[in-house]
């Protein structure tokens, strides 16, 4: 019987250790990107990813991210990279209407079906609410600005335009660390809406759209 020498056996065991590595380099790339979101309340993409971790959703149970993952699953995957960059001051005027969700399409993966109206699952909040962005690069912020949709919008149907939304807060900077966190005051809304947080990041022109479904109770 042919036996493989001692020194190829190694050499084979080195190389499939290199492959494993470069596999596992492969399947976890969705999540090594070192940006942030908005862990509460939950954005769209972050709430599929803590409901179903990267395997596929139950479609009776959550349509929307059912239909995320199938459209592209790295839209979860890639959660932390919802962002624009050299949108400059006027950044209303380059994210269209229908695309905030997905930061006008930029970013590093395709977040188009961040977009889509549907019975996305909600947060239950109150009139008065925290807002809590996780930064694992530690970017640091020039400002947070928090917008929800108005009394009467419905996500569910219709596509987010800049008119749907109020500014309800804007934030002063806060330094390199790995959460910002706002509370928010509000009055008049009952019912769905969804919350928009727009993010400018201090290490350059890099703004973050961020939106959270919610229940207001």
């Amino acid at each position: 019987m042919n036996r493989i020498p001692a020194t190829l056996s190694r050499v084979v065991a080195l190389s499939s250790a290199v492959l494993a590595t470069a596999l596992v380099g492969v399947v976890q790339a969705p999540a090594a990107s070192a940006h942030g979101t908005v862990i509460t309340p939950e954005t769209r993409n972050y709430g599929c990813l803590q409901r179903w971790g990267y395997t596929e959703p139950s479609e009776s149970q959550d349509p929307m991210c059912y239909r995320t993952y199938h459209e592209n699953a790295n839209a979860i995957g890639a959660w932390k990279a919802v962002y624009a960059n050299n949108t400059g001051d006027n950044y209303k005027q380059v994210i269209p209407n229908g695309e905030i969700c997905s930061a006008g399409g930029q970013g590093e993966t395709n977040y188009r079906p961040l977009d889509r109206p549907g019975p996305w699952k909600m947060t239950d909040i109150g009139s008065d609410f925290t807002v809590d962005i996780y930064d694992e690069a530690r970017h640091g912020a020039d400002w947070l600005e928090v917008y929800v949709t108005k009394q009467g919008f419905n996500p569910e149907y219709q596509l987010i335009g800049w008119d749907d939304l109020e500014l309800v807060k804007k934030t002063g900077s806060y330094a390199y660390q790995p959460h910002y966190v706002t509370d928010v005051s509000t009055s008049g809304y009952s019912g769905r809406h969804v919350v928009v947080t727009v993010w400018k990041a201090s290490h350059m022109d890099q703004k973050y759209f961020l939106c959270s479904d919610v229940n207001f109770g």
